[in-house]
């Protein structure tokens, strides 16, 4: 199937940008339907690339390649084997045995999320064309990583139109329940019933550096999920740590993690509340280091305005309850609010608290979620590490 641009409009693929806008489609000479490998034109008729058709939202193609270019078996060990090459220098020990393997358009893989756990993979879609294509994913990921990784299970149900009635699933091998490292920390991942892929793999670095600050420090870890930052805390000789997540699961399984790594008797506390509620209701400036790690408080451009009034919001309750010599590591993982946008509703937050706010760093993804540099959007993580007086 051929898909041919309105005049000037291939500019971006020349740029090697890998998303087509439904805007700058011409034509195309048939029926496309959802998922189809589809080769983009030029309208002087130059052969721009191949890539998969996509039916909603404004994106209509999403580049595999930038020239003619078989979408097989083949291509999608070239691609795996690549991105596992990178992994191997930038993340994989024998400390750490849970990575991100492919971060979709970084990799050349637009739509596409692969988590490895242990032995067990973890496949998302993101896109009709990439869930059709998953029983060749998965092939190719036996055939790239065996026998380190002994199990693909697909968890795209929940990142694709209800429409396509996708059911998660184990596409090869045995089910699992993986316990792995992360700089030489034991963590259980529940990849079938936990968030995203099970585990946020993509605070490592962040959580790294917090575990610098952390001895002696009484620490406040909210929208804790699975207890990451508290387990770096606590290794990190913090006096005690509370950990505060509105989900019973998540606060259940940051007691599993901690436990699994300190004992049953380590100096935490786990708490079943609405992170906004317990800092509001904060009477003593108690806690020295707080974590403000919440999920994107906007998923589309539209939401962005209300994103920012909440990042205001939360850090300008944080800012309000600390004690002098406190540290905040507060973080926005809303893809659609800018770097700029997340740093000046921090401002905001710091003039309205009244306090002396000091940057000590300024924090992103780690090297298993790289960032095409012709696809500045990959950036999606950021964050900052605040000194308060």
């Amino acid at each position: 199937m051929k898909i041919f641009l309105k005049p000037g409009k291939e500019e971006a693929l020349l740029r090697f940008h890998p998303w087509v806008f439904s805007g700058a489609i011409r034509s195309a000479d048939g029926p496309v339907e959802d998922g189809d490998v589809v080769e983009v034109y030029a309208d002087g008729g130059q052969l721009l690339g191949v890539g998969h058709a996509n039916a909603a939202g404004s994106i209509a193609v999403r580049m595999l390649a930038f020239a003619a270019r078989s979408i097989d078996l083949d291509f999608w060990r070239e691609k795996l084997r690549s991105a596992y090459r990178l992994r191997q220098q930038a993340v994989l020990s024998p400390r750490t045995s849970c990575y991100r393997l492919v971060h979709g358009e970084a990799d050349g893989l637009p739509g596409l999320i692969v988590d490895v756990y242990g032995a067990t993979a973890v496949l998302q879609a993101h896109s009709t064309g990439m869930y059709l294509a998953r029983h060749e994913l998965a092939q190719a990921l036996r055939s790239e990583l065996a026998p380190s990784v002994a199990a693909v299970y697909d968890k795209s149900a929940a990142t694709l139109p209800a429409s396509m009635e996708a059911e998660d699933g184990y596409l090869w091998g045995e089910p699992q329940q993986p316990v792995v490292l992360e700089n030489g920390l034991k963590l259980a991942v529940d990849v079938e019933r936990g968030q995203k892929t099970g585990l946020f793999l993509d605070q490592r670095d962040s959580r790294s550096l917090a575990e610098r600050y952390s001895a002696g420090r009484q620490v406040l870890n909210l929208f804790c999920y699975t207890g990451g930052f508290s387990a770096y805390a606590l290794r990190g000789g913090a006096a005690h740590v509370c950990s505060v997540d509105t989900s019973a699961d998540a606060v259940a399984h940051a007691t599993a993690n901690v436990a699994l790594n300190f004992g049953e008797q380590a100096p935490h506390q786990a708490i079943v509340a609405n992170s906004f509620d317990f800092l509001n209701d904060l009477t003593e400036k108690r806690y020295d280091m707080v974590i403000l790690d919440p999920p994107a408080f906007a998923k589309h451009r539209g939401a962005a305005g209300h994103a920012l009034q909440a990042y205001q919001k939360l850090n300008a309750l944080a800012l309000k309850k600390v004690p002098s010599g406190a540290i905040i590591f507060t973080f926005s993982c809303s893809q659609v609010v800018t770097r700029e946008q997340f740093c000046g509703a921090v401002f905001a937050a710091a003039l309205e608290s009244r306090r002396s706010v000091r940057i000590l760093h300024r924090l992103t993804q780690p090297a298993d979620h790289p960032i095409s540099i012709y696809h500045p959007e990959g950036e999606y993580l950021k964050g900052l590490a605040l000194y308060v007086e």
